[in-house]
């Protein structure tokens, strides 16, 4: 059963204030921050509060936001924290084999074999390779997110399909 999409997807967190006019450092989260500069809108934080005529300036490695009627180094510092929001329909859409992480948290696992592994509760970033977080029957289980593993994801059925190399449920499978 295919999971309701979220309204929106967040693309930077608010790092800090930039100067004393009001424009913010962004601590970017999309592996397409060249999207923002063709945004005119966003919303900032938990409460989704939206902005029109927002600009964004790259600087020295880095991406600057300036928010209508944020004009004090003040107002800025209100924001530190806050994640900056798109609709999800302005997203970019992803090359094929790529997903977005609410696609993927929720999903029911099962190996090749058919043996229902339990739910991707939480994706751990490493330098390496992403790593799913399922929990279900064999307790919790670390799936590695590599081509070897995961043989297929099906967003509309909401499943994941891997292959359980050896050793990858043996400590599962003892407790």
């Amino acid at each position: 059963m295919r999971k309701p999409l979220p309204r929106f997807l967040a693309v930077a967190r608010i790092a800090r204030p930039w100067g004393v006019r009001g424009e913010m450092k962004l601590e970017i989260l999309t592996d397409f921050p060249e999207q923002l500069k063709r945004l005119k809108r966003v919303y900032i934080g938990e409460e989704a509060i939206p902005y029109e005529g927002v600009r964004f300036r790259y600087y020295k490695g880095m991406v600057l936001m300036r928010l209508p009627g944020c004009e004090t180094r003040e107002a800025a510092e209100a924001l530190r924290g806050r994640l900056v929001l798109i609709d999800r329909e302005e997203a970019v859409p992803l090359p094929p084999g790529e997903f977005y992480e609410h696609e993927i948290l929720d999903m029911d696992v099962y190996t090749t074999e058919g043996v229902y592994l339990g739910r991707v509760k939480e994706i751990l970033y490493t330098r390496a390779n992403d790593v799913y977080v399922v929990l279900g029957p064999f307790g919790e289980v670390l799936i590695p997110a590599i081509r070897d593993v995961v043989r297929e994801i099906d967003v509309e059925a909401n499943r994941m399909v891997i292959w359980p190399m050896p050793g990858l449920l043996d400590e599962a499978e003892e407790a």
